[in-house]
């Protein structure tokens, strides 16, 4: 595994999602300013619904866990560990990320 530089965290939109391209995978990575840690990172793809969707989903929380909503079905994913909050058994890859500085790196498999 290494480090990967994605972007800066002015490319980065409070409060939602944008998508990253990482060795031919589409990784969604959220930025939450007003949390620790601030930056969280899963696979783009909702198994779900099947495409590729999830840094377009609304971020918010369920009983205090941050969590981001397809924009498809509707369903939950944690943004710590990438588990459905909604159909147990089901989750995405989540991905280690740092902020360095104004960088945003994220460890690549």
């Amino acid at each position: 595994m290494s480090w990967q530089k994605i972007c800066e965290v002015n490319d980065l939109v409070e409060h939602s999602g944008r998508t990253a391209l990482i060795a031919d995978k589409q990784v969604a990575v959220f930025y939450i300013p007003n949390e620790i840690p601030s930056v969280y990172a899963l696979d783009n793809w909702d198994p779900l619904g099947e495409a590729f969707v999830l840094s377009r989903g609304i971020v918010g929380d369920i009983q205090g866990e941050l969590c981001v909503a397809s924009p498809l079905y509707k369903q939950h994913f944690a943004l710590t560990d990438g588990r459905c909050l909604d159909a147990p058994g089901i989750g995405v890859k989540s991905w280690p990320v740092e902020v360095r500085g104004e960088e945003i790196w994220l460890k690549a498999v």
